[in-house]
């Protein structure tokens, strides 16, 4: 799939729901947060946002080069995920983000 090709994402999203899919899934999530507010705009499933592990990667390359702080830009990752229409995320940060979030 093109990734600059937004109609064909969201071609492919309606595709898979007339498959029978349960819940739509967008990775990387991120770079596709476009994409993730159009299936949420057009789409009646859930849809899930895999944060992959180059995400994942980026956040902790930059903190531990002290260039962000960690704990605020994986937050602000997670909450520009879920603004965009995420219904779940799928995360390695999941239980940092919990260990905050209590």
């Amino acid at each position: 799939m093109d990734p600059a090709n937004r109609r064909e994402a969201l071609r492919e999203i309606a595709l898979d729901v007339e498959e029978g899919a349960d819940i739509i899934m967008v990775k990387p999530a991120l770079p596709y947060l476009d994409i993730i507010t159009a299936a949420r705009a057009q789409m009646l499933l859930p849809v899930a946002a895999y944060q992959v592990s180059g995400e994942y990667s980026m956040i902790k390359a930059a903190a531990n080069a002290g260039w962000l702080d960690e704990s605020r830009a994986m937050m602000e990752s997670l909450l520009s995920i879920k603004r965009a229409g995420a219904d779940l995320i799928l995360t390695y940060f999941a239980k940092d983000a919990a260990r905050l979030l209590r």
